[in-house]
């Protein structure tokens, strides 16, 4: 897709007043897709403006559901359903598309779909999705990198348990089980707050689930769903970044609508690198010294660990501390691609495997660079707002899938930034 979309940064300015944290993309995605077995009309509240969401929506809409946005609020009426398959222009514009499957599977008894795109991050392999659902009565054929599934003798609960606690896998299981007969269990689940939120949603519209949030979750089918009212939780990722923005700047901000339970696998990163914090109910005042201290290590990790999508723009901040950091990915190969755009821009940087070593630099220098993928692309602008000069941030199509006008929120509490077509 040719994006023409770019970001002018003035950096070097300090930020100063509110940011609101939109409704968590994370969230949003999998309760969207859950939302095709109610058999009532369901709203959504807290639902972000973001390009994966409209995505979402399209699907939906093909499949043949009724889909109303009314500013922050999305209501979805799944009665006319019509389709059992996603055609592949759409899988192939975002990777959460094939959350979709057990949704399909649990509604129609059949799915077909291609493998998902969205970002680059690597090997990003559904075979836990497929083992998962076929121990549940779904006959899965792999066609030239097409999915053709069936359940003809409807779905089972089954004991399934995961080599590694996959988010989308584990979304997948629960989505297709609470209408399965008998009863699911999930050992090794995800447990992160977007799967909890996925099971107070399902719970809300007559699920039976119990567990989300810690790594056993038993699942009682039920014979239907009806809709319910849902407001979606606070994004972590989109407060966490906007943290990483005021700390790259030396910068003081009130970072409002968050959830500070859900952020505080990151908090001691921050305070290590010299940022004050200070919460009250959903409201966060972060401080920033004028020049930041390294973070030693920062290894991610499944929650409640350090969050893989955090990585790349607390990668930006330390960029400036007065030392050394070192970072460890764990959980997907490939998520270094903002390393080589970050050096455009001044920063030191060393990459072997999935270790990388950052050497912080007294100052940046704008530069034109391009978003390789969605949380590289707001380390990069976080890089421009610190920088010195002039920056250009292409590629706004990867930031737009998961950061609502990210440019208002900035430009809102004083940074020189504007979208330029």
């Amino acid at each position: 897709m040719f994006d023409v979309a770019k970001f002018l940064i003035e950096g070097h300015k300090r930020l100063q007043g509110e940011i609101l944290v939109h409704g968590a993309k994370n969230s949003t995605l999998p309760i969207l897709a859950a939302s095709m077995l109610c058999n009532t009309e369901t709203v959504l509240h807290n639902c972000p403006v973001l390009s994966d969401v409209e995505t979402c929506a399209k699907i939906l809409r093909y499949l043949g559901c009724r889909v109303i946005r009314s500013g922050g609020d999305v209501t979805i009426d799944s009665s006319g359903i019509i389709h059992s398959d996603i055609p592949d222009y759409l899988m192939r514009e975002m990777r959460s598309s094939i959350v979709f499957l057990g949704a399909i599977v649990a509604r129609t008894g059949r799915a077909k779909l291609s493998f998902p795109g969205g970002c680059e991050l690597g090997p990003r392999p559904i075979d836990l999705h497929l083992a998962a659902l076929r121990r549940m009565g779904v006959e899965i054929e792999e066609d030239h990198g097409c999915l053709n599934c069936s359940a003809p003798g409807g779905l089972k609960g089954a004991k399934i348990g995961f080599s590694f606690p996959s988010v989308g896998a584990t979304e997948n299981v629960m989505i297709a089980a609470v209408c399965a007969k008998g009863t699911t269990v999930i050992t090794n689940a995800a447990r992160e707050p977007e799967i909890c939120d996925l099971a107070n949603f399902l719970n809300a519209c007559g699920a039976k689930i119990r567990g989300a949030g810690e790594s056993t979750i038993m699942i009682e089918g039920v014979a239907k769903l009806s809709g319910c009212e849902h407001s979606v939780i606070p994004d972590r990722i989109a407060a966490a970044t906007y943290m990483a923005a005021a700390a790259a700047t030396g910068s003081t901000l009130l970072i409002s609508r968050i959830d500070p339970r859900h952020l505080e696998p990151m908090i001691p990163v921050f305070e290590e690198s010299g940022c004050g914090l200070m919460f009250c109910e959903d409201e966060l005042k972060i401080t920033a010294p004028q020049r930041l201290q390294p973070v030693k290590s920062v290894r991610t990790m499944p929650y409640p660990g350090f969050p893989t999508d955090a990585q790349a723009p607390v990668m930006a901040m330390t960029a400036l501390a007065n030392g050394t950091s070192v970072f460890v990915e764990n959980i997907f190969e490939s998520r270094y691609k903002h390393v080589g755009e970050l050096l455009r821009l001044g920063a030191n940087i060393k990459v072997e495997g999935r270790v990388a070593v950052v050497q912080g630099v007294p100052r940046l220098s704008g530069a034109s660079v391009e978003s390789p993928d969605l949380r590289g692309g707001a380390a990069l602008v976080i890089a421009g707002l610190a920088a010195e000069g002039i920056t250009q941030v292409e590629g706004l199509r990867h930031i737009d899938r998961g950061y609502e006008q990210m440019e208002l929120s900035l430009a809102a509490v004083g940074a020189s930034i504007q979208r330029i077509v």
